[in-house]
């Protein structure tokens, strides 16, 4: 019999190996009557500035002499523990005459097609970008001055936009198919606490190893990558998928898994242009503040040993009002980056790395968009409020995808930053003073002067200290969401295209979108049979 023991409350001090003594004085038993321990959930409790606490929930084995006494133990802080299984159905027994093709190589499409490998069904996933390898090496290049490349960027490539975003791992969402996700990433070289951290980071600079790790263990399972292969059609006959055109050839297939990322914006295009249903869909956009990584440290850690044991802080604010301004993808010791897709268009992100080790804090500084503003009916009305902003912001970058920038307090005061010195700012390509009052809807603009002065109170004046703003932030989310059908997790009348992860609508991060397509790879192996081993490795055909 296993317990669950929760809310295990101890000081951020203890080291996890020394919690057994916690665990045994929370069950009134002796150190020697636990026979094993592991951590389930580990968060941090800031609520005391000076006494910062972890609190664990751990699942536990007792001796038998002494388990006796919790077999009826209920609710409460102790509980008996029955995890639900990891749903992992037997090969359904319809023929599968081709591959299943994955679009897109983002969290949604990595692992859809990792499961899919490791049940014998050899994936082929397409990718409009290069790979990782080659990848790095040009995003880096464009910071330091560089072309945009549309193929290949902060956006396009292997791992999608999530291996350039932060590489947060925090889910909303539990249960054995979050768990067996968390447990993927760390069995292809992320650290074992990512399984039970509330906030779980891997960094900027870990996601290409990790993405790297993935696709050796889909192609050692019989998955194949092809690079530089962007979709630009879909065949569908008698309401049946039948192959995909892709810049490198018709690709036959009767099953497409379609992950292409919350800015394929040509994609949405072609995919409207055939006639797959899709609607509009609210999206998050603000701007992105920075401040000195030490103004946020002094704020949450009280006692300076906290930053030793804790690293580099964060924070999460919600300023409630006619329309709710929150903070988003914080990044503690990190640097705001380009998240762009297309030309002549600018939009802010940010990152950091494992260590968190440069002087900035920055956060998205968001709202929610609804598509009853977005001042159209069309389907992808919303991605056309994205790109009207972008361009401004672009064309007041002086056309060189400079981040604009101000003075949060000159924001707020309606007047532009003096541009004699220039405003600190991690963005490494450069900044440009401008008004920012002209990159973003006025709705979006009214939430943030209203929002930004009550989550300054709340740090007693220390929020907006020293801090600049840049932007806009549009790529949070998709403004598109394309139908699916509930049960089959299909496109209704397009038997065989499953839209998966934030591309399609259905996911708010790298867990959420690799559980979205995780989740429909099942649908397809519970269908089908696996492919055999005299399985051609490649259909494509030339044209």
């Amino acid at each position: 019999m296993s317990l669950r023991v929760n809310n295990l409350r101890v000081p951020v001090e203890l080291p996890e190996l020394d919690l057994v003594g916690a665990i045994a004085r929370q069950l009134k038993v002796r150190d020697a009557d636990i026979c094993s321990w592991r951590i389930l959930k580990k968060s941090l409790d800031a609520r005391s500035r000076r006494d910062l606490r972890f609190v664990y929930s751990v699942a536990v084995e007792l001796q038998e002499e002494v388990e006796a006494r919790f077999r009826n133990v209920g609710g409460g802080d102790v509980q008996v523990f029955s995890p639900e299984p990891f749903e992992d159905p037997p090969s359904g027994e319809l023929p599968l005459e081709e591959r299943p093709v994955v679009v897109g190589s983002g969290p949604a499409g990595l692992l859809a097609g990792y499961y899919l490998a490791l049940r014998g069904y050899r994936p082929l996933i397409i990718e409009r970008g290069k790979a990782v390898k080659e990848r790095v090496p040009a995003v880096r290049g464009f910071d330091r001055g560089g072309p945009h490349d549309t193929e290949n960027n902060y956006l396009f490539g292997e791992g999608g936009a999530g291996c350039f975003s932060d590489g947060k791992l925090t889910c909303r969402m539990s249960g054995p198919d979050v768990d067996w996700v968390l447990r993927s990433f760390v069995d292809c070289g992320g650290r074992e606490s990512l399984t039970y951290e509330n906030r779980p980071h891997l960094g900027s600079n870990k996601l290409p190893m990790i993405c790297r790790n993935f696709r050796r263990k889909i192609e050692a399972a019989g998955g194949e990558y092809k690079f530089d292969c962007r979709m630009e059609g879909l065949e569908v006959c008698d309401g049946r998928v039948r192959g995909v055109l892709t810049s490198s050839g018709f690709i036959p297939t009767s099953n497409v898994i379609l992950g292409i990322g919350h800015s394929a914006r040509d994609t949405y295009e072609m995919l409207h242009a055939l006639g797959v249903p899709m609607q509009q869909k609210a999206f998050q956009l603000g701007l992105r503040i920075e401040q000195p990584q030490e103004q946020v440290n002094a704020w949450k850690y009280s006692r300076p040993e906290y930053l030793e044991q804790l690293g580099a802080a964060d924070y999460t604010l919600v300023a409630k009002g006619q329309r709710d301004l929150y903070t988003f993808c914080m990044c503690a010791g990190g640097i705001v980056i380009p998240s762009i897709s297309e030309p002549n268009q600018f939009c802010s992100n940010g990152m950091s790395n494992s260590r968190h080790d440069t002087p900035y804090a920055n956060s998205g500084l968001m709202i929610t968009l609804e598509p009853h503003e977005f001042g159209s009916d069309h389907p992808l009305a919303g991605v056309e409020v994205q790109r009207r902003y972008e361009g401004l912001a672009f064309e007041m970058g002086r056309g060189d995808y400079l981040a604009p920038i101000q003075w949060a307090k000159d924001f707020l005061e309606g007047r532009v930053s003096n541009a004699r010195t220039p405003l600190p700012s991690s963005y490494q390509r450069g900044t440009v003073v401008g008004d920012l009052h002209s990159v973003l809807p006025p709705v979006v603009l009214s939430a943030i002067e209203q929002g930004l002065p009550l989550m300054d109170k709340r740090w007693h004046g220390k929020f907006l200290k020293d801090a600049t703003l840049t932007g806009p932030e549009m790529r949070g989310s998709s403004p598109v969401r394309i139908d699916r059908d509930l049960i089959t997790r299909q496109t209704p009348g397009i038997e065989g295209l499953y839209p998966v992860g934030e591309g399609a609508g259905y996911a708010g991060g790298i867990i959420s979108a690799a559980v979205d397509g995780l989740r429909s790879a099942r649908e397809i192996v519970r269908t089908f049979q696996p492919l055999t081993t005299a399985f051609r490795l490649s259909q494509t055909v030339d044209v």
